[in-house]
């Protein structure tokens, strides 16, 4: 019998140790394609995740989480700087469970969640050149690039996608 599929969910506070683990575990990971998070935000951890719970409840963005039946975070996917019927799309995908189309399934969940339960109209995304697995899921989920632009001084691209309500 197959794994179930893990599950998205809306970042909560009792999100809070599995996802600190997750970052943690994943940093060096992460830090390969994406600039490092550093070491103030392990250690400050529990204010500043309180502080995007806060955030989240103003309506100015959506955290989500991916986890499995366990409760391990697999993956984050986050809708940030909500404004006028758009948000900018962010996600990442622990190694252990990259290239399983694990961001392609949570994206796509996003996005209707992003029309559907909160009322967007669009979609803002960049990555950079060289990252090869974040170009194949925002193609393959509708997006569309829009012209070149740095990520942290590296060449990038930017995509958007229109959704519909």
């Amino acid at each position: 019998m197959p794994a179930p599929h893990p599950l998205l969910q809306r970042l909560g506070a009792d999100h809070a140790p599995a996802l600190l683990a997750f970052e943690r575990e994943n940093r060096a990971y992460f830090a390969a394609s994406v600039p490092d998070r550093g070491n103030a935000y392990f250690a400050e951890f529990d204010s500043r995740h309180a502080a995007l719970l806060a955030e989240q409840a103003t309506g100015a963005c959506y955290f989500h989480v991916l986890v499995d039946e366990a409760g391990t975070v697999l993956g984050r996917v986050n809708l940030v700087d909500v404004a006028e019927g758009c948000a900018e799309l962010g996600y990442r995908i622990a190694r252990s469970a990259a290239g399983r189309g694990l961001a392609t399934a949570a994206v796509r969940e996003v996005c209707a969640l992003a029309a559907d339960a909160y009322g967007l109209t669009a979609l803002r995304a960049v990555t950079t050149l060289d990252n090869t697995a974040s170009l194949t899921v925002l193609t393959r989920t509708g997006f569309t690039p829009t012209g070149p632009t740095e990520v942290a001084g590296r060449p990038g691209t930017s995509f958007t996608r229109r959704l519909t309500l």
